[in-house]
C-alpha cells in the first residue's frame, strides 16, 4: 500500500509548487494530497503517514484537523540559483523587505538567504498582514502573491521557494522511500537549486547518517570526490568525479586508489596525517585543483578523501565572485549604438574603434575633456573577446599617490598602518582575465608609472607587503585629454610606457568639429531628463554656434538646467552662457577656414604626385591601416600579394616607389631592414577624405 503525504501550505501556488517537487522525485511510489490554509481554516480533516507543514502557525491553526500530529515534518526551503543571482545582483548595504507569507515564513528565507552567501544586504522579513510603508523601499517576492506593494521602488520576483535537499531526504526517510531518490533524480532536480553545501569532513563524521543518505548528499557537492580506506580502497567515488576524471564508479571502486590515481599524494597524507590544500595535478590531461584530507574519528584513522575540480571551472567561479566583489559600477554598460552622432568624424572614429576591440593590444584615448572617452572605452571592451569578464575603471588623477598604489596592486595584512584584515586584491587582479582601463594616465605619478611598465611587460604583479607573484591576463585601456608627447619631452611621462601604451591610438572628436551631432544630442538628453521644451530658431542656431569647451558632458549639463527651468520655449536670453562668447566665432571660423584650405592644398598635392595612380596609392593605404589595427608592420611582398589576391597589377618596385612618395607626405614611416612600413595618424586621415573623392580606375 501506498504511503501518504499531505501537504498543508497557505497558498494553491506553493502547494502545486511542492507537489510538482515531490512527485517528481518519488515519482507514483506515493500519494499526495494538497492542503489550503483558506481564511485562516482548513476545509476537510488531514489523514496522512507524513504532513508537510510551513511553519508553527500553520500547524497551530490546522492541529485539530490534523489526525496523526506525531507525524508532522516542518519543511526547510529554498530559492532557485536563477532566483538567488537576482538576489546576488542588489547594491551592497541596501535595506531589502522580503515578503513572504507569514513572519515565521519570512525569517525561516532570511536565515536561508544569509546561509547560501546573500550576507551583503540587510533583509527585513514582513508578511501581508504587517503594516509596514513600503513606498520608495526594495522588497522581494517569493512567486505570485495577492498582494503587491505597487508604491515600492523596486520590486524582485525571484520565483517560488523549493523544498530543500534535507527535506526532500527526511521524507524519504521518514516514509521509508529513500530507495526511490536514485542519483541522477537528485542530480537533475538540484542542478539549479540554491543549497549550502554541507563539510564534507561533517558528513563523514556523521556516524548515524545511512549510506543511503551520504551517498544522495555527495551527489549535489558541487565538486568531485574521491574516498579510500587505511589500505588505499576506494569506497567513494561520486558523479562528479566520474564527469571530471573520466573513470565510471564501477571501474574504480575497491581498487586501490593509492596505485590508480598516483598523482593524488594518499600516501603522504595516510602517513603524516597531514592535509594537502589546494595544489594543481593533471589527470588524463585534465588541469585539476586538489584537496586530500585524512579521516581521523577518535584517534584512530579511518582513510582519506579528495576534493577535485577543474582549474577552469575554478577560473570561472573566481570571474564570477571577482564581478560581485567589484559591484555594478564597474561593469561596462555602454555598447557602440549608446554614441550618438551623425557627423562623419565620429562615425569613422566609431569604425575605428570597432576594429580595435577585435585586437588584444593597449589601446590610447586622447581628447578634451567630457568628450566621451570612457563611453568608448566601455564599447570597445563589450566588443572584444573579454566582453564576459570584468571592466574595471580608475581616474588615475582622483587618488593620492599611495591610495593609487594600494588600489592597482592591493596589499597583503598588515603591510601598512590601517591595513584591512585579510589583505585586500587590487584592481589589477579584479580585472583578470577582462579589461583594466586607467582614465587621466597622464596624471600618474612617475614611480607608479614603473610599476605599471612592469605589468605590461611581465604581465604578473606582487602586492604591497606581499612576497608572492600573482600572473594576470587584461587588456589595458588608457585615456588621457594631455599631450603624453609634450609630457615625454620634458621628462614627466615615460617614454618606454608610452610606447607601451599607444599601440593602437584613438583620437575623439571635440563636439566643435562635429556640429551637426549637436541636436541628436539635446534630443537624446531631453529624453534622459523628460524634458519637453523646445528651442526658438535664434536659440538653437546659438547652441550650435557655441564653442562647447566642455564638449559634451557641457552640452549634458546646459540641457539639464534648462529642463530645471520648465520653460516651453527656450529664448536665447534663457540661455546658460555669455552671449559674447559667440562674438569669437566668427574669427575661430576665420581661423579654421585657413587650415582647411591648407589642408586641401596639402592633399591636392599628394593626389598630382600620385600621376593618376591614386586608387593603387588608396589600395596600399588602406592595406596598410588594416595591418596598423592588427598592430602590424607590412613589407612590400605582403602588399604584393594582397595586390594579386584583388586582381591590382602592381610590380615591387613599383610599390616601393609609391611607398617613398607616401613617406614624402609623412603618410606612412618605414623602417630599415625588414622592419617593413607603418600608416601614420595624417596617412589615415587624409585616407578617408581620398576615399570619398572619384578616384581613377
Amino acid at each position: 500500500m501506498k504511503k501518504k503525504l499531505a501537504i498543508l501550505c497557505y497558498s494553491k501556488d506553493t502547494s502545486n509548487m511542492y507537489y510538482e517537487q515531490i512527485k517528481s522525485l518519488f515519482q507514483d511510489n506515493l500519494h499526495v494530497e494538497k492542503y489550503c490554509i483558506a481564511d485562516g481554516y482548513i476545509e476537510k480533516e488531514i489523514v496522512a503517514d507524513l504532513t508537510l507543514l510551513p511553519s508553527f502557525d500553520a500547524f497551530d491553526k490546522a492541529r485539530k484537523l490534523i489526525k496523526k500530529t506525531d507525524k508532522v515534518l516542518f519543511v526547510n526551503r529554498t530559492i532557485s540559483k536563477l532566483g538567488l543571482d537576482k538576489i546576488m545582483d542588489i547594491e551592497e548595504g541596501t535595506e531589502v523587505f522580503l515578503l513572504d507569507e507569514s513572519v515565521e515564513m519570512a525569517k525561516q528565507m532570511v536565515s536561508t538567504l544569509y546561509e547560501i552567501g546573500a550576507n551583503h544586504i540587510n533583509f527585513i522579513p514582513i508578511c501581508p498582514q504587517d503594516k509596514v510603508k513600503l513606498k520608495g523601499k526594495v522588497v522581494i517576492l517569493l512567486g505570485e502573491s495577492s498582494y503587491i506593494p505597487y508604491r515600492a521602488k523596486q520590486i524582485i520576483n525571484v520565483g517560488n521557494s523549493l523544498l530543500d535537499i534535507n527535506t526532500i531526504i527526511e521524507i524519504g526517510v521518514r516514509l521509508e522511500l529513500l530507495h526511490i531518490l536514485n542519483r541522477k533524480n537528485i542530480s537533475k532536480s538540484y542542478k539549479e537549486i540554491a543549497t549550502s553545501n554541507c563539510g564534507l569532513a561533517e558528513i563523514l563524521g556523521i556516524t548515524n547518517m545511512s549510506e543511503g543518505q551520504l551517498d544522495i548528499l555527495l551527489q549535489v557537492i558541487d565538486d568531485g570526490v574521491i574516498g579510500i580506506d587505511s589500505k588505499g580502497s576506494i569506497f567513494l567515488y561520486n558523479e562528479n568525479a566520474e564527469d571530471i576524471i573520466g573513470y565510471k564508479r564501477e571501474d574504480v571502486i575497491s581498487r586501490n586508489g593509492i596505485k590508480l590515481f598516483h598523482q593524488i599524494p594518499f600516501k603522504d597524507v595516510l602517513q603524516k596525517l597531514q592535509s594537502v590544500k589546494e595544489i594543481l595535478i593533471k589527470i588524463n590531461n585534465i588541469d585539476l585543483i586538489l584537496s586530500v584530507d585524512p579521516i581521523i574519528h577518535s584517534e584512530r584513522l579511518y582513510g582519506a578523501v579528495a576534493i577535485i575540480r577543474r582549474f577552469s571551472d575554478a577560473e570561472k567561479k573566481q570571474h564570477r565572485l571577482r564581478a560581485k566583489v567589484i559591484g555594478k559600477g564597474h561593469k561596462a554598460k555602454y555598447n557602440f549604438p549608446d554614441i550618438v552622432g551623425e557627423s562623419n568624424s565620429i562615425k569613422k572614429t566609431i569604425e575605428i574603434a570597432e576594429r580595435m576591440a577585435k585586437s588584444n593590444s593597449s589601446v590610447l584615448i586622447t581628447g578634451e575633456s567630457g568628450t566621451g572617452k570612457e563611453l568608448f572605452a566601455q564599447a570597445i571592451h563589450n566588443n572584444s573577446l573579454r566582453k564576459n569578464f570584468q571592466f574595471v575603471a580608475v581616474n588615475c588623477g582622483a587618488l593620492p599617490e599611495s591610495l593609487l598604489e594600494s588600489e592597482l596592486f592591493g596589499y597583503e595584512e598588515g603591510a601598512f598602518t590601517g591595513a584591512r584584515k585579510g589583505g585586500k586584491p587590487g584592481l589589477f587582479e579584479l580585472a583578470h582575465n577582462g579589461t583594466l582601463f586607467l582614465d587621466e594616465i597622464g596624471e600618474m605619478p612617475p614611480s607608479l608609472q614603473m610599476r605599471l611598465l612592469r605589468v605590461l611587460q611581465e604581465r604578473e604583479v606582487m602586492r604591497i607587503g606581499g612576497d608572492s607573484i600573482i600572473n594576470v591576463d587584461i587588456r589595458i585601456i588608457t585615456a588621457t585629454n594631455k599631450n603624453l608627447k609634450e609630457m615625454m619631452e620634458k621628462g614627466q611621462f615615460r617614454e618606454d610606457l608610452y610606447y607601451r601604451l599607444n599601440v593602437l591610438p584613438l583620437k575623439i572628436p571635440p563636439l566643435r568639429c562635429r556640429k551637426k551631432d549637436i541636436v541628436p544630442l539635446i534630443e537624446q538628453f531631453k529624453k534622459e531628463f523628460k524634458g519637453k521644451f523646445k528651442f526658438c530658431p535664434n536659440a538653437e542656431k546659438m547652441l550650435i554656434s557655441y564653442n562647447w569647451r566642455g564638449n559634451v558632458r557641457e552640452l549634458k549639463n546646459y540641457i539639464e538646467y534648462l529642463v530645471s527651468l520648465e520653460i516651453k520655449e527656450v529664448e536665447v536670453k534663457d540661455l546658460p552662457f555669455e552671449i559674447e562668447q559667440l562674438l569669437k566665432k566668427e574669427v575661430n571660423h576665420e581661423v579654421k577656414y585657413k587650415e582647411i584650405k591648407k589642408e586641401e592644398a596639402f592633399i591636392e598635392s599628394f593626389v598630382k604626385s600620385t600621376d593618376k595612380k591614386l586608387s593603387k596609392y588608396i589600395f596600399i593605404l588602406d592595406e596598410l591601416e588594416k595591418a596598423f589595427i592588427e598592430n602590424k608592420r607590412l613589407g612590400r611582398r605582403s602588399i604584393l600579394k594582397a595586390a594579386k589576391q584583388n586582381n591590382i597589377f602592381l610590380g615591387e618596385q613599383e610599390i616601393r616607389n609609391m611607398i617613398i612618395n607616401l613617406e614624402n607626405y609623412s603618410m606612412v614611416e618605414i623602417f630599415k631592414g625588414r622592419g617593413g612600413t607603418v600608416i601614420t595618424t595624417q596617412g589615415i586621415d587624409i585616407l578617408q577624405q581620398l576615399k570619398g573623392r572619384n578616384v581613377d580606375k
